[in-house]
């Protein structure tokens, strides 16, 4: 036990204060992002809209998402992370204080398009703050740290949202304007006029040696075909995992029969997990695994939690199953971040980081318009199984590109 105790100190150690601080504003964020969770079931029980139709609004955040990103990146590059990190959040807040308001199939895929594609600019801004915030040698772990912040609201807000959704859905898009207004607050206040790490713009051979740099280091990603190729099956992996937060909620309530208090415990559930053990994780297969291994065995076993929902849906195996897709999610995503972070010139980080949430853009369209559909005609056995395929084939390609860019 002393042994793990130190292990777990360990692997926070040498995290500068920005890296901590750009995790407390994520953390303040995410504790009230508990509307994407429960959209869809809201849409459903409350709305009465169809699958498919809820499959479309939810596309619509993804669509939106895709311009917010792209933007965001491009954006970020010219004016800086500091600006479109502050202007995404202070946005968000008057369009989510209207969203209940929108009831009808296309003024709420309108107003979900709106809504994604203000506040995804956040994310490649946030991306390109934490590389140029954190010590060159503790990228991966400041971009963990990160996703421990967000796994950690992400916990807090489903649960607090199941308790919410029960007396009432507005309350859900009211508490998230209310923390995108404190994480604005917060950030402004301690980022205003902050220095950020310079050492980080330095050659990458000199951050990084092991990555291979066969590109001009400041070109454009969409001139990168490594890096497409790469993002292509990042997009394929995000499909599939992104299933947890368009049609694994909706499954949970038709075909399970769970209500909104137990489907915010599950979810709940998954970011407490990822919270605890996230950090301590990456910290040990840092020095266990190459990046290659670690990303390959994160996206392969995300097909083993989709799949066995096809066999049984006892509270259990959603639990198992649950547990292992957070495994997926911590092997996976801080490494694939670190891997486009590194991939970019110091000119082109906030691109680069743009494309790689691109790829989880195209998964909010097409992962609740492929899910809803495959499930209202085939049902969810088919669904979970294509999507254990659909895995296998991000996993070997994700293997294939990330040993030629990384080795």
């Amino acid at each position: 036990m002393k042994k793990l105790y130190q292990i777990y100190i360990s692997a926070y150690k040498g995290l500068s204060t920005a890296s901590w601080m750009l995790a407390i504003v994520m953390l303040i964020n995410r504790s009230g992002s508990m509307v994407l969770p429960f959209l869809g079931v809201y849409m459903i029980k409350e709305l009465n809209f169809t699958e498919e139709q809820t499959g479309y609004v939810l596309a619509c955040f993804g669509a939106g998402s895709i311009i917010g990103t792209t933007v965001g990146g491009w954006i970020t590059d010219k004016i800086g992370n500091f600006k479109v990190q502050y202007l995404s959040l202070l946005g968000s807040i008057p369009v989510f204080l209207l969203l209940p308001h929108f009831t009808s199939v296309i003024s709420l895929a309108l107003m979900m398009f709106l809504q994604s594609a203000v506040s995804e600019m956040f994310r490649p801004a946030n991306s390109v703050a934490i590389t140029m915030y954190a010590k060159p040698e503790n990228i991966t772990r400041a971009f963990s740290l990160n996703r421990m912040a967000i796994n950690l609201g992400f916990s807090i807000g489903p649960a607090m949202g199941g308790i919410l959704a029960a007396i009432s859905y507005s309350l859900l898009f009211y508490v998230n304007a209310f923390a995108a207004f404190a994480a604005a607050i917060v950030f402004i206040y301690f980022f205003k006029g902050r220095k950020t790490n310079k050492e980080f713009f330095k050659e990458k051979e000199e951050l990084l040696p092991v990555f291979e740099v066969e590109e001009e280091p400041n070109q454009s990603p969409y001139k990168d075909k490594m890096f497409i190729i790469y993002s292509i099956f990042c997009t394929l992996y995000a499909i599939a995992f992104l299933q947890l937060l368009s049609t694994l909620p909706i499954f949970y309530e038709k075909a399970v029969g769970m209500n909104e208090v137990e489907i915010g415990m599950v979810l709940g559930y998954s970011g407490l997990l990822i919270f605890l053990t996230e950090m301590l994780l990456v910290y040990v297969v840092e020095k266990k695994l190459t990046i290659r291994q670690t990303i390959f065995y994160g996206v392969v076993v995300s097909g083993i939690a989709y799949g066995m929902l096809a066999f049984d849906y006892s509270l259990i195996s959603i639990y198992i199953s649950m547990t292992i897709l957070c495994v997926s999610e911590m092997l996976a995503m801080p490494f694939t971040s670190t891997v486009t972070a590194m991939r970019a010139g110091s000119k082109s980080k906030g691109a680069y980081m743009g494309m790689n949430g691109l790829t989880f853009s195209i998964g909010f369209i097409v992962a609740p318009l492929l899910g809803t559909r495959i499930a209202s005609h085939y049902g969810y056995d088919i669904l979970w199984l294509s999507t254990a395929v659909l895995v296998i084939i991000a996993a070997i390609g994700l293997n294939y590109s990330v040993k030629k860019m990384v080795g």
